[in-house]
């Protein structure tokens, strides 16, 4: 879980949770346009399986929404991205945001708990039943002598950041406003705030697919899957008792300047869930057109236009025609120096098997590449190769010394819009 905390003075301006969301969003809901609901359901669990998004046997909402799943290699690079890209925005781009890390089980009991973490081995318990014959009280007595020594795993991320304010207050001269940002395990789900990434829709293909719903002092985030919608993230305005109910003893210690005043702040929380954050990536960016070069009846073209920022590889470098032992040193050569700008490559010229190009072209698009680029004898004869566009399926010629200039430029680009 990434939780951001903004502290927000109680005496230059009060925004309740339905002015910041309104500030931040346009509630405007648009449907998929690409068939019914039920077939991209099935589209898009099929390619998270079949691309390595997400493993698992059978893939359900239910399931999915539970973190029933684990990632495989593209759903992981997915999700690091999407972090970076979070901690990026919240502390590299604004001004007095701190960053946190507490204990997974802390507790709101004991601040100076150390118990562990709850985590019971199936054999361990089994042997210890089997040892002794208990009756059921004494059977709830064993457990509750167990288990009592035990921590529990938190439930969210607030009392971290309410636990650090004293001292991100301190190291802040007393000034407010101030933020304070974590990433950490909530109930076995890693959970974040996608404040600054799903409010501004900066990585959506439809950014109406968002909507939330206000009561009170508390805004909730949702996303429309294909099986309905979903919440993704919350807000929540509380005043300044959050922080005197956690610090108790004395409040000079919480107050900071606002200004020419001394007050104890309020505190906006957002708190949202990072794997479904990912899963609403994932179904936002893909998209069913027309394949153009089947002849067939319901042929569709299946795409992931992941978000540049996001995703998992930019590029693959694949063969064309030619030397097949010339032609894999340039595309090693080339493969490394576009590393060592830290853009991920997938080494399509080490596959042994011979694939039809236009296969090559339908798997890195389901695999979400940004782009394919295809060394071929002309690249060993003046330098030049094919380069291929997700986005566009336009292919376009290029030489090979302005390949890794373009794709920074193009990332680059991406990002400020």
């Amino acid at each position: 879980m990434l939780s951001y905390v903004i502290r927000v003075t109680g005496t230059r301006e009060r925004w309740t949770a339905l002015e910041i969301c309104k500030r931040l969003l346009c509630p405007r809901i648009r449907w998929y346009t690409a068939g019914s609901t039920d077939r991209l359901q099935d589209v898009l669990f099929d390619l998270c399986q079949r691309r390595h998004f997400i493993l698992g046997d059978k893939l359900t909402a239910t399931s999915l929404l539970r973190g029933f799943h684990s990632l495989g290699p593209l759903g992981i690079e997915l999700k690091k991205n999407l972090i970076n890209e979070w901690w990026s925005m919240v502390l590299l781009k604004r001004e007095q945001v701190l960053a946190i890390d507490t204990l997974n089980h802390l507790s709101g009991e004991s601040a100076s708990s150390t118990k562990p973490l709850l985590r019971i081995c199936p054999e361990s318990w089994l042997e210890l039943l089997q040892k002794r014959d208990l009756t059921k009280d004494q059977l709830v007595a064993l457990l509750k002598e167990h288990v009592g020594e035990l921590g529990a795993l938190r439930q969210d991320l607030l009392y971290g950041g309410l636990l650090h304010y004293v001292s991100c207050l301190e190291l802040v001269n007393r000034k407010l406003p101030f933020g304070i940002a974590e990433v950490g395990l909530v109930r076995e789900r890693w959970l974040h705030s996608l404040g600054s990434v799903l409010q501004k829709h900066q990585f959506s293909q439809v950014p109406s697919r968002f909507s939330s719903d206000h009561q009170d002092n508390m805004s909730v985030i949702h996303y429309h899957f294909p099986w309905g919608k979903e919440p993704v993230e919350s807000l929540c305005c509380m005043d300044e008792a959050s922080l005197t109910q956690m610090h108790c003893g004395g409040s000079a210690k919480l107050h900071g300047r606002d200004g020419r005043k001394s007050v104890i702040p309020h505190v906006v929380w957002v708190s949202g869930d990072l794997d479904r954050g990912l899963l609403a990536y994932l179904s936002d960016a893909l998209q069913l057109t027309e394949n153009q070069l089947s002849r067939g009846k319901d042929q569709q073209r299946m795409v992931l236009k992941i978000h540049p920022s996001l995703a998992p590889i930019k590029v693959a470098v694949d063969l064309g025609k030619g030397p097949a032992v010339d032609l894999r040193l340039v595309c090693q050569g080339l493969s490394d120096e576009l590393r060592e700008s830290r853009i991920s490559v997938w080494p399509g010229y080490l596959d042994t098997l011979q694939t039809p190009m236009e296969q090559l072209f339908t798997k890195y698009d389901e695999m979400g590449v940004m782009f394919t680029v295809l060394v071929s004898d002309i690249t060993l004869e003046n330098g030049l190769l094919q380069l291929r566009s997700r986005d566009t399926t336009i292919k376009e010629t290029m030489h090979i010394s302005k390949l890794r200039d373009f794709l920074l430029q193009y990332i680059t680009a991406t990002k400020k819009h």
